[in-house]
């Protein structure tokens, strides 16, 4: 069968694969463009394994909602510049919706997921890498399902929150999630906070006192390290620090006016957590010229 250019063109627009291999893949399946998509896509998932071991530390975090069922997922890749590909954009508000609708707990789940194409997640990953030339991961999936408001909120496609919150309204809701992408607070309220976290602060800050407070009454000594904890405390608590809409106040006293009770939340931001590898171009040129 001939290849003609307007086949070569279909399959391109079909798969975003370049002319050439194209062109190679309808010729080496006969002019067959359903058997050359698919030899494509094979052609691809070998690219993908060996991309596999690439640090993807870029990418972005999307997050699809329906009323109180909500979802963040964590999509990489290598450099910031593929991040903002337009293959690589529509392939994550994809995954996003398919994690939600799936129901997965997490990003291994969400691999078999099926997105509107009919693909599986990790059947159109193969197909971006294979359009982006660089290594993709799904790496995490976090999500809510309450009855309770609920709010996503993601900020410039890198930091994103899911917080429910029982009473108070949407609005609310939406405000306490950019305060917690902006503060990123570890913990909710002071009795979330690990014991041990409190006796480690404590011990340094009793090391970090002078001697002669040290020698003060014990009870004397137990209330100024007590405001101290209470001042850590505070700073690492969603509830204890001041509200970013409003810094006359703490997020607990904003929540309480607000008639409502923050539950819980989720944040993630990209890459966090992966090692990233600095490249030293200069130094790898030098060492080629000296092969």
């Amino acid at each position: 069968m001939e290849i003609t250019a307007s086949l070569v063109k279909e399959l391109r627009e079909r798969t975003g694969a370049g002319m050439m291999e194209c062109k190679k893949a309808l010729t080496e399946n006969n002019g067959d463009i359903d058997a050359a998509a698919e030899w494509l896509r094979k052609q691809g998932l070998a690219k993908a394994d060996k991309k596999a071991s690439r640090v993807a530390a870029e990418g972005k975090i999307v997050s699809a909602q329906d009323g109180g069922k909500a979802v963040l997922v964590e999509i990489n890749s290598e450099t910031d510049f593929v991040a903002n590909d337009d293959n690589f954009k529509a392939f994550t508000d994809a995954v996003a919706k398919a994690a939600l609708a799936s129901g997965a707990a997490d990003a291994e789940a969400l691999k078999t997921a099926k997105l509107a194409s009919g693909e599986t997640v990790e059947e159109a990953r193969a197909s971006v890498i294979a359009k982006v030339g660089e290594n993709v991961q799904v790496r995490r999936l976090v999500r809510i399902d309450s009855a309770n408001n609920v709010a996503a909120y993601v900020h410039g496609g890198r930091i994103g929150v899911l917080v429910e919150v029982k009473g108070g309204d949407a609005e609310f809701a939406r405000g306490v999630a950019m305060h917690i992408a902006a503060m990123n607070p570890p913990y909710n309220k002071a009795a979330d906070v690990p014991a041990d976290f409190v006796a480690k602060e404590k011990e340094i800050e009793l090391a970090k006192m002078s001697e002669k407070d040290k020698a003060k009454p014990a009870e004397i000594l137990e209330k100024i390290i007590g405001g101290k904890i209470a001042k850590i405390v505070n700073e690492n608590t969603l509830y204890g620090q001041p509200y970013v809409l409003n810094t006359d106040q703490t997020v607990e006293a904003a929540a309480k006016a607000a008639g409502a009770d923050v539950v819980g939340f989720q944040r993630l931001a990209v890459g966090e957590g992966i090692e990233k590898v600095v490249e030293d171009y200069a130094a790898e040129v030098a060492k080629a010229m000296q092969v």
